[in-house]
């Protein structure tokens, strides 16, 4: 068997959270496009109907949507029953939802800095939790947390402290739990993104003139496509990452190379 053909994901199961759009729609569609069945979680479920929709009719294999509130257990652990009550294990969990709030530190209200934080660390705590739960049942699993590029540098001209920091959080949660897990059975890894143009940042007229200064500060003189995320996601979730874990995977263009 040829390496494509070990890379397939046939047969598989996995989740993607914030699936509905995105990022973590493009990971979706890549994981089906291997060959697995796929849940989407997001707090949006019609839009994750939609796209779950759209998968299965694409590549022929399971989808279902489930709405998940990733900063609530009670919700991620139902979403957790249904996934295995549906495809009766999980091989991959991609714990992907998360937000981010530009606001002067100074200006920042308690409110907003948790919430933020709830979301993008708390909630991946939660969902990988979760996954690791059942994954430690079976004895086998691959998590893949979202990270970003802005875990190791300072984001400018934009103000994003919370995100910053709950973003550096993920990384060493990932690495935390990859050793914790390691002897077990699970990998845990993470993908940290450079600036990346999904639908609704590119349509964005607030940003536009941020990202007309990220594409002038950036090396390759653009932002990235979600498309671009998609192969490293299938490894990842794969047999032939069978030896990596406690990684993270930065993609941004040489962004955090100077």
């Amino acid at each position: 068997m040829g390496i494509i053909e070990k890379m397939r994901l046939d047969g598989k199961a996995a989740f993607v959270t914030g699936g509905a759009r995105g990022i973590g729609k493009q990971i979706a569609i890549a994981l089906a496009e291997a060959g697995s069945n796929v849940a989407i979680a997001d707090v949006d479920i019609e839009e994750a109907k939609k796209t779950a929709a759209q998968i299965a009719g694409q590549n022929g294999v399971k989808t279902i949507a489930i709405k998940t509130d990733v900063t609530k257990p009670e919700e991620v652990n139902a979403m957790m029953e249904e996934i295995t009550d549906t495809f009766g294990k999980l091989d991959a969990a991609f714990c992907n939802a998360g937000i981010c709030m530009n606001i002067p530190c100074e200006e920042m209200t308690y409110d907003q800095w948790k919430k933020v934080i709830d979301i993008n660390l708390s909630g991946v705590f939660l969902t990988a939790q979760a996954a690791a739960k059942q994954m430690l049942k079976q004895g086998y699993g691959s998590i893949i947390n979202t990270a970003s590029m802005s875990a190791h540098i300072v984001n400018v001209p934009q103000p994003q402290c919370s995100y910053n920091a709950s973003k550096a959080g993920v990384i060493q949660l990932t690495k935390s739990m990859a050793i914790e897990f390691a002897k077990r059975g699970i990998r845990v890894n993470c993908i940290s993104p450079g600036y990346i143009g999904t639908e609704l940042t590119l349509n964005s007229k607030s940003l536009k003139p941020l990202i007309e200064k990220w594409n002038e500060m950036a090396p390759m003189g653009r932002m990235g496509k979600p498309e671009e995320l998609q192969s490293i996601a299938v490894y990842l979730a794969g047999d032939t990452s069978s030896f990596t874990t406690g990684s993270d995977f930065i993609v941004d263009g040489a962004f955090t190379c100077f």
